[in-house]
């Protein structure tokens, strides 16, 4: 019996009831695999080390697609949520690491969220287990003198995956200036408030850059303040009590998620203004109640896309594993767009496609290289998959 019959026949109940009731530590494949087979005797185990909460939207998302990849490819799934302690990531490298051979998987997807990196490679390259390193690479310069460029002090880190972040940041911001227009508040200077992720995380900065981008581009847009909101929707609306006070004149809230975005516009609510009318709020990624709030027209700009990249992250090792190595057509750190401007339409083609996690429909096999040799390149695009479909 082949290894996907197995994992058919072993995991289909698993998967369908599991993708429904998250817990702290997934355990798709890899449960079944602990307790009915040697981990070796599955064609390939993959553990994700997820920087955020068992109950976070986002990250249960990308969670939920993961599962549905690694079902269709075949992989055993272990994903490990860090609760938003970045510092457990070396501590659970080490548990990977210190595991008996037979009980370690073949790849580990690490994010980068936090900075601890490198320590993660340092232990995951000396234990002998290949990483990918996904969302979030080594981009600071102090990390780079501990981590070097991937395969060379630590030859088993095969590479980065990461989303073109600044799209996101740089289309939103432009909607949202261009939704200002429309609604004649073009004339003369148009403000804005930015409500920036983190401090520490590559894709963080890549947004707020996009941003700026599109507003120097505009040439009559300030911004009156940015601040940091860890991409949290409570500390968002804390934040956006005070702005309001302090900048009266702001018309505009760009915002590095969608969960911050709808803290501040709980925050605006709270001092009777109207999300969409008052405020312009926009933001990033594709929670149901963000797609509802863009569909409504509180939200007045929305991208989303990049919570795929954890599936595309297993059809790229997938293929590495089946000896399609990405690093000469690719690039040993490949940054690929992945990001789309939702419209209304589009959010209600989202939700009618993969609402609720539905994600089993699509065919991950189709963007794998080994399995289709004619792919000379990836296209992990998400308007691709939109159209498309599965």
């Amino acid at each position: 019996m082949s290894c996907n019959d197995i994992f058919g026949r072993n995991v289909r109940a698993l998967f369908a009831t599991y993708q429904r009731s998250l817990v702290r530590a997934v355990h798709v494949g890899w449960l079944a695999c602990a307790l009915l087979f040697p981990m070796r005797a599955w064609c390939l185990s993959v553990t994700f080390i997820n920087p955020g909460k068992a109950n976070e939207v986002y990250w249960v998302s990308v969670s939920q697609v993961m599962q549905a990849a690694a079902f269709k490819l075949g992989i055993a799934l272990e994903v490990t949520y860090l609760e938003r302690d970045h510092a457990k990531a070396v501590e659970v490298a080490r548990d990977i690491a210190n595991r008996p051979p037979a009980r370690r998987p073949d790849y580990v997807l690490l994010d980068n969220e936090g900075g601890y990196g490198p320590a993660c490679l340092r232990i995951l390259d000396g234990a002998g287990i290949p990483v990918l390193m996904v969302f979030n690479g080594v981009s600071d310069l102090s990390q780079r003198k501990l981590s070097g460029a991937p395969r060379e002090r630590y030859k088993l880190w095969l590479g980065t995956l990461e989303p073109r972040a600044d799209d996101a940041g740089y289309v939103t911001a432009k909607a949202l200036i261009g939704k200002a227009r429309a609604a004649a508040w073009g004339r003369g200077t148009v403000h804005m408030l930015a409500l920036s992720g983190d401090r520490l995380s590559s894709s963080s900065y890549l947004l707020a850059q996009g941003m700026r981008r599109a507003v120097v581009e505009a040439g009559d847009v300030v911004v009156d303040q940015e601040v940091f909101s860890g991409f949290s929707r409570e500390k968002a609306a804390e934040q956006m009590q005070w702005l309001l006070k302090r900048h009266p004149q702001a018309r505009l809230v760009w915002a590095a998620n969608d969960q911050t975005a709808l803290g501040a516009m709980d925050a605006a609510r709270s001092h009777d203004l109207r999300p969409g009318q008052d405020l312009l709020f926009s933001g990033v990624n594709t929670s149901s109640e963000a797609l509802d709030a863009l569909r409504s027209g509180e939200l007045s700009a929305m991208a989303g896309g990049h919570f795929m990249l954890g599936a595309w992250a297993l059809v790229v090792v997938y293929d590495h594993y089946n000896g399609r190595d990405f690093a000469a057509a690719e690039g040993l750190e490949m940054t690929h767009p992945m990001f789309s401007l939702l419209s209304p339409e589009l959010a209600a083609r989202f939700g009618q496609r993969f609402g609720e996690g539905r994600f089993d429909a699509i065919d991950f096999k189709r963007f794998s290289k080994f399995q289709n040799p004619q792919v000379k390149r990836y296209n992990f695009e998400f308007q691709h998959l939109l159209n498309r479909g599965g």
